[in-house]
């Protein structure tokens, strides 16, 4: 980097901070954390796509496919099950949750359980996301650290203060549209090394093909359950429950749901990201592909990853001789011009604060709405912002804090990510789902379920290694309904009362357009993906 990225990286920087003061002006709870509640669907989409299009799709995914030890295209599968899950979002979750009229989704389990159902739902959520935030940090400070040369302790401070000062002082439309302007910049990036990544690689005269082992994107054969990974069944099935519970019951993306105008509008949204996932997540692959079959071809960019690894992460050298993690970071700054690699790097670095700033602004949420405004006494307007930035301050320290826990990941760090998320998010999704659709569970069985599906996940995963991962989510939810219902049968408690919400499932939301347009294209990219092998080979 050069002068000219430098510059670019500050002067975004200090306008980045510039839209939080923009944004300061918040009166309430709903203007804090749900950006007042008058939001349309498209910047909601954006923000909600920029979720995903963090610094870890930007880095990891991409080293997943073209370098990492048994990588290849069947990331996609990542993507088969999110138009079946924008469906169960639209029909069943998100409308209960809507007409609730709530700021912290956890609020709904309390009127229909008790308040211990409540506080043991949002603790979960409390810990698995500060966790996987704190995952998220290392990301980016590792990035800073290999194409900037400050060390990793000195990155992490310089992301938390800017990140800090974002959040205390923006609020959700802050969080909103800055994920919306990190979202365009990052696509342009992906585009802009896509671009000149095929330029160098076509050019390259031992360039014959991709190599056909990084291909093949589906395969029906492989089940998961003996060490392999990315079957088709359990990228479906488990990758289904993975996604319902992530969209429709994880604070951080329900946050933006419940901020929209009306229903309508939700709708809308989901429609979009069921969309639009997938191609975005095709884009990154194959840059991720064609970056790593130049770093095959070329000596000069392997030896700098290799030697970056050496200087950075002694033991995975030892392990494997690279990090793949470091290839897209390399790339940039080996191969683009200065001035463009000033943009992707504020792009990448935009990417992880916002990522960062919309987890402690739900983690503030929660914790204010959970543990200071529940029961008949509410707070004052004006206790509850204090109390609303001093949580946001603190969650920014404990997921600062729990980056340096990951720092030694020896694996892509978006896998240790969703590693962690999956033992969490089967039990929450069942929490919900028995608050909506099953009547007969009483707050006693529901507790035993959430705390016992969470803690039995857990024992398996340490006891059966071979077990993908992804079926964790699956296992979970099953293993919490179970548990609720029959320790609801023992121990038979009287249903709470005063807590009625108007919601059924008629046949003519299951005939909607959005539902049939969604159900198409999740067949659509399965066709597509079947193919996609030999298209590729054709370059």
């Amino acid at each position: 980097m050069n002068w000219l990225d430098y510059l670019i990286v500050i002067a975004y920087s200090i306008g980045f901070l510039g839209l939080g003061y923009f944004f300061k002006e918040n009166k309430n709870a709903k203007d804090y954390f749900l950006g007042g509640q008058d939001m349309g669907w498209f910047p909601l989409s954006l923000s909600t796509m920029a979720t995903q299009l963090s610094a870890i799709s930007f880095i990891s995914a991409p080293a997943f496919v073209g370098l990492a030890q048994n990588g290849g295209m069947k990331w996609l599968t990542f993507e088969f099950a999110v138009p079946l899950a924008m469906i169960g979002i639209m029909l069943i979750i998100i409308p209960p949750l809507y007409r609730a009229n709530i700021v912290s989704i956890y609020e709904y389990v309390e009127k229909r359980f008790s308040t211990s159902t409540r506080i043991i739902l949002s603790i979960v959520f409390q810990i698995s996301r500060s966790l996987a935030t704190g995952v998220m940090v290392y990301t980016i400070a590792m990035i800073l650290q290999a194409v900037l040369n400050i060390s990793f302790h000195w990155t992490i401070l310089i992301i938390s203060v800017i990140t800090l000062i974002y959040s205390y002082q923006g609020g959700m439309k802050a969080v909103v549209w800055g994920d919306a302007i990190q979202m365009i910049i990052l696509f342009f990036g992906l585009i802009i090394c896509m671009v000149y990544g095929w330029n160098l690689l076509s050019h390259n005269p031992e360039f014959t093909g991709f190599s056909p082992e990084r291909l093949n994107v589906i395969e029906f054969s492989n089940y998961g359950f003996d060490g392999g990974e990315f079957g088709f069944w359990p990228m479906v099935l488990g990758g289904l429950f993975l996604y319902l519970s992530y969209y429709g019951t994880d604070q951080t993306q329900a946050q933006r749901l419940m901020s929209a105008k009306n229903e309508a509008t939700i709708k809308k949204l989901l429609l979009a990201n069921g969309l639009l996932r997938f191609p975005v997540v095709l884009v990154y692959s194959i840059m991720g592909l064609i970056i790593g079959a130049l770093v095959t071809l070329t000596p000069d960019f392997l030896a700098e990853i290799t030697e970056m690894t050496k200087i950075h992460y002694p033991e995975q050298y030892a392990l494997n001789g690279i990090k793949p993690d470091l290839m897209i970071p390399v790339f940039i700054t080996k191969y683009l011009p200065h001035g463009l690699i000033g943009i992707l790097i504020v792009g990448i670095l935009s990417a992880a604060m916002s990522s960062l700033s919309s987890t402690i602004n739900s983690l503030g949420a929660v914790s204010v709405e959970d543990i200071f405004n529940r029961g008949k006494s509410k707070l004052s307007i004006e206790k509850y912002m204090k109390y609303s930035k001093i949580s946001v301050v603190f969650w920014g320290i404990v997921c600062i804090a729990a980056a340096y826990l990951f720092g030694g990941s020896k694996g892509t760090v978006i896998e240790l990510i969703n590693i962690i998320s999956s033992q969490f998010y089967g039990p929450i999704l069942a929490t919900f789902v028995i608050a909506i659709l099953i009547k007969k569970v009483n707050h006693i069985g529901m507790n035993v379920g959430l705390i016992g599906g969470v803690i039995i996940n857990i024992l398996i995963k340490i006891n059966f290694e071979n077990i993908f991962w992804i079926w964790f989510n699956l296992t979970g939810f099953v293993i919490t309904i179970i548990l609720a219902l029959v320790f609801s049968e023992l121990y038979k408690s009287k249903a709470k009362e005063g807590f009625t919400i108007d919601f059924s499932l008629k046949r003519e939301d299951f005939l909607s357009k959005e539902v049939l347009i969604l159900t198409i294209f999740f067949i659509v990219i399965i066709v597509f993906s079947l193919y996609l092998p030999t298209i590729l080979q054709a370059f």
